[in-house]
Formats: structure tokens, sequence, C-alpha cells
């Protein structure tokens, strides 16, 4: 049975070090009392859960009116971190490069497919979407994906469809999904400090030596 004394104990920890205004406060508190739920359901493990506070914060210090976690966007469908600014909004997911044991053998092709899956079928459902990482996890993001939709080929879209329908069958990932999606940043969460980075994916693309000597190459 998942401990709750210690997960609820944890996340509040967080909190106090992120010491947030009293409004933001109330907010996350009901993110942590859903959080507990889950997790008491077996649905969700603390280090996602740390991520997930960490990304609600985040949006709401940039005027978010409203932010959820766990939340359902269709029948079929949740995500990660869920957020309202006016008439805009954001679905935000969390990678960790956690692959099953089922796919120990082909682990980058499963993340890859993964990635791909999430921007794929998240865009639909917001104005912005972004993909949310800790430093230390450099994911296999798909090259089309840096692109905007204007730029982005055919064939290229077919070969990514291709990897896509080895992992994504039921439902499958469409052409036009995959040719029209945006993945709009890429959120570098630093857990130790709870602080975040938002870069664009081609930047991110660029970067990436910047970035790893800035979180990993530091002592």
């Amino acid at each position: 049975m998942p401990n709750l004394e210690y997960f609820r104990r944890d996340l509040e920890a967080l909190v106090d070090k992120l010491k947030p205004p009293s409004k933001i406060l109330n907010v996350l508190t009901s993110i942590i009392d859903k959080l507990t739920k889950l997790h008491m359901r077996g649905i969700v493990k603390i280090n996602h859960s740390v991520m997930e506070v960490i990304v609600s914060h985040y949006l709401l210090r940039r005027g978010f009116e409203f932010v959820d976690v766990e939340h359902p966007i269709s029948a079929n469908l949740r995500c990660d971190v869920f957020g309202v600014k006016g008439e805009s909004k954001i679905i935000v997911e969390i990678e960790t490069g956690f692959t099953p044991p089922e796919n120990s053998l082909d682990p980058i092709s499963y993340l890859k497919a993964r990635i791909a899956s999430k921007i794929a079928r998240y865009g639909f459902y917001a104005e912005k979407f972004s993909l949310a990482i800790p430093p230390y996890y450099l994911p296999p993001l798909p090259i089309i994906f840096s692109k905007p939709p204007r730029a982005r080929s055919l064939k290229e879209a077919k070969r990514l469809k291709c990897l896509l329908d080895t992992y994504y069958k039921r439902p499958p990932i469409s052409l036009d999904e995959i040719l029209h999606s945006r993945l709009h940043s890429i959120l570098i969460i630093n857990i130790d400090t709870a602080e975040v980075e938002e870069v664009d994916p081609e930047s991110y693309l660029l970067e990436l030596h910047r970035i790893y000597d800035k979180y990993l190459l530091i002592y």
C-alpha cells in the first residue's frame, strides 16, 4: 500500500521551498490533495508528482487562472498538467525517459514514438503544448516537431508514422496529426532548485551542449 504520509510530506516540503503567495498556495494545496488521492489508488508516483507541482507553480506564477493535474481532456485521454489563461489553454506532458521492461531492446525507438504520439495527440486539445523534462534526460525528439507545420514534408511525416504504427494502433495516429500538431516549448525542470527554464524546440536541439553543461557539469 502506498505510504501517503511520506508522499504528502515531500510535496508539502516542496511547496514550502517554492514560497508561493497565499492565492497560489491554495491552488497548490488542492493539487497536492488530488495527487495524494491518486497516489492512494496507485495511479501516480512521487517523482512524477513533484514535477507536476513544479510545473503547476510555474504556470500559476505566469498568470494562468486555472491549473489542474491529471486532467481529463477526452473520454480516453488525460494530461499531466492543464492550464487556462484567458482564452488560451496549455497542456504540459512530463517525460523522464522511463521505458517498460517489454521495450528493453528498443528503448530509443519506443521513446521517440511515445514523445511523437503525445505531441500529435495532445496538440489538438490546446493552443499550446509543452514537453517537460528533467535536465538529465535528453529526449529523442523527432526533428519534424522542431519545424513549423508549413515546413514539414509528407515524406518525413510518413516515415515517422511508420514508427508510430509499430507502437500505437488503437487508435492509430494520423498523418494529419503529425503534419499539423505543434510542440511549442520544452520546460527544463531543475528539481533540486524547483526552477523551470522554458526553451523552444529548435533552440533546445541547437543548445543541448549548453544545457548539459549548465545543469550537469557544474562541479
